[in-house]
């Protein structure tokens, strides 16, 4: 598995100390740490080149139906296969934000004028995690990144399924991790596998504290939809 292979969007522990997802999501930021976490059982995915395009749909596949309902982790095999789902970067134009790396290492980065950093990626080959469904999917992800973290500490949430920032779209859940890390920075990290497309989303923020985590996750729903594929 190859966890930073990207595909673009259209158009573009717990307890003892701070666990390595968590770690990562802030390492991102200082250049420290990274999400390319190789299980050395499994054979790398080719990488892709980002690039922006519109995926490819199955024939016969109606993705402006899977576009138009929500995108509970049951209805995840509604999705094409192998066709990967897109973020948006719309975040780059929020109030207080501002782009800081493009698809650099297959994340993009973003920073807020409080100290909110924020990195959103979209990787494929995600195959070897898939389970039985998308929500056990997910939390193999998390425990790949972290034996340490239990299912009980993943809560579910809901990013944006589509739209835009001024005409939100329905709803896609995903399962949040969040950690209050001592010594001040707040950080929480939200994903998704979609076993049907083969691909995860990956979200992750950090701020100095608990108040501007909660406003910079309010902005990260508005502005980081996760995207369907469509024709």
């Amino acid at each position: 598995m190859d966890m930073p292979t990207t595909a673009a969007r259209p158009g573009r522990a717990w307890h003892r100390g701070v666990p390595l997802a968590i770690a990562c999501a802030a390492g991102l930021f200082a250049g420290g740490c990274s999400v390319d976490v190789r299980d050395p059982s499994v054979p790398a995915a080719s990488a892709t080149t980002t690039t922006p395009a519109t995926p490819t749909i199955t024939p016969g596949h109606d993705a402006a139906a899977v576009a138009a309902q929500d995108l509970p982790f049951a209805a995840g095999g509604t999705l094409a296969p192998g066709v990967p789902v897109g973020i948006s970067d719309e975040l780059k134009g929020a109030p207080g934000w501002k782009l800081e790396k493009d698809s650099v290492a297959g994340a993009s980065q973003y920073a807020k004028a409080d100290g909110c950093v924020a990195a959103a990626r979209v990787s494929t080959g995600q195959d070897p995690l898939v389970r039985g469904d998308d929500r056990e999917s997910t939390v193999a992800l998390f425990q790949y990144l972290d034996a340490t973290i239990q299912p009980s500490y993943l809560k579910p949430e809901n990013l944006q399924w589509g739209g835009t920032p001024d005409a939100p779209g329905k709803n896609v859940e995903v399962l949040a991790f969040e950690q209050a890390a001592t010594g001040g920075r707040s950080t929480a990290v939200l994903a998704r596998v979609f076993g049907t497309a083969g691909s995860s989303a990956y979200i992750s923020i950090s701020c100095p504290d608990v108040a501007t985590l909660a406003a910079a996750r309010k902005d990260v729903v508005r502005y980081l939809p996760l995207l369907p594929p469509s024709a």
